[in-house]
């Protein structure tokens, strides 16, 4: 499921270390940014673990707000800042494809091997599984993920 959320960036380069604040007030997320590109990104990874998380706890994933909506939540939240005088911009995120590319978790899957391919690798102590997964990561030109 693929959503654009309104989302409220705020320049503040000359009061803070991280010069872009980011407000999306559909998901009550605040983070920040170094750019406003990096603003960007930062706001749609929070969308896609805030997204993810609601998911597996068997809430609903918000709709994104109308503009209008977006503007009154964001004047809303303004204890510290007033989010709703910065740059709305719209952040879309693919909530199915961002669990695909952050779930870590391993998954069973059944390999065909020769006999007496799998009695050679059993009698050299080979780990089957890791050998596969790096020859999938190398043949798919891939980066090694760390859990």
């Amino acid at each position: 499921m693929k959503q654009a959320y309104p989302t409220f960036i705020l320049d503040t380069k000359d009061n803070s270390e991280h010069p872009f604040l980011v407000c999306v007030p559909d998901m009550e997320i605040f983070t920040e940014g170094d750019s406003l590109a990096d603003a960007i990104e930062m706001a749609r990874d929070a969308i896609g673990i805030a997204g993810i998380s609601m998911e597996d706890n068997g809430d609903a994933i918000p709709s994104p707000s109308s503009q209008d909506t977006a503007i009154l939540k964001a004047r809303q939240n303004t204890e510290v800042v007033d989010f709703s005088t910065g740059i709305m911009t719209y952040v879309d995120v693919d909530f199915s494809e961002y669990r695909r590319k952050t779930d870590t978790k391993t998954v069973r899957r059944n390999v065909a091997l020769p006999s007496w391919l799998n009695y050679e690798a059993e009698h050299a102590g080979v780990n089957v599984s890791r050998i596969l997964q790096e020859a999938l990561i190398n043949t798919l030109g891939l980066e090694k993920r760390h859990r």
